[in-house]
């Protein structure tokens, strides 16, 4: 609530003095500022954003290659499951499982080994083994909403400290220009653009992500289940 009216009172004093920038606009020539200079003055913060942005596309590249159906589930490892259980070679199914660690495989191998107990116990491990797969999947993606998350509070930080250099200019100064603070205010507004373009992009990866997650969870433990069924007291 500060930091707002702290704000205002800046665009107070600018609208105030509007005439000194409608001055300086006309004897200064006009300039367009590129978008790297415009990023180069957002300062530090603004550069370790930009890193964040470089960590959150390689996370998303990177899950788009290894969360997928083919790669947590391999087709032919499905099949080769299937046709040593068909064939009772109990141990080399635990044997392959364990070679080759999937997410499907490694539900596999968990119910595998309980098939000498009774049936619940064999859905008790399936299941057990499902939760803490998915698990895994939704720490590896919990990077992007950290990300997400950091990318409007650093934007906010950089705001609170734009903001403070601008006052501490017009606190300091007798006869403060513009122009004098006109970089601290752009650092705090280009701080916080940074933080959102970051941020929107990256949240809607996040969730796009897990909810591929938890549709690959139901799909392979689906697969399991229909595998498993055959153990099933009659």
């Amino acid at each position: 609530m500060n930091l707002r009216y702290l704000a205002l009172a800046a665009y107070g004093w600018l609208a105030a003095n509007g005439h000194l920038l409608a001055q300086e606009a006309a004897d200064a020539p006009k300039k367009k500022i590129g978008i790297f200079e415009a990023i180069g003055q957002a300062g530090a913060i603004g550069f370790v954003i930009i890193g964040l942005s470089v960590v959150a596309g390689t996370l998303i590249v990177e899950h788009f290659m290894s969360i997928k159906r083919d790669k947590l589930a391999p087709p032919e490892a499905i099949d080769e499951v299937e046709e040593l259980l068909n064939e009772g070679n109990y141990q080399e199914v635990l044997e392959y499982c364990e070679a080759e660690p999937t997410f499907f495989t490694n539900v596999v191998a968990a119910g595998v080994r309980k098939l000498n107990y009774p049936f619940s116990a064999v859905e008790k491990a399936l299941e057990e083994s499902e939760d803490e797969e998915s698990v895994k999947l939704h720490q590896k993606i919990g990077w992007l909403s950290l990300i997400a998350g950091l990318g409007p509070m650093l934007g906010l930080f950089g705001t609170v400290v734009g903001m403070v250099g601008a006052f501490g200019t017009i606190a300091t100064e007798k006869s403060p220009e513009p122009s004098m603070f006109a970089g601290d205010i752009q650092l705090a507004l280009m701080t916080t653009v940074l933080g959102l373009t970051v941020a929107i992009p990256v949240t809607a990866f996040y969730v796009f992500f897990r909810n591929r997650v938890t549709m690959l969870t139901i799909e392979i433990g689906g697969i399991v289940e229909e595998l498993f069924e055959r153990f099933r007291e009659k």
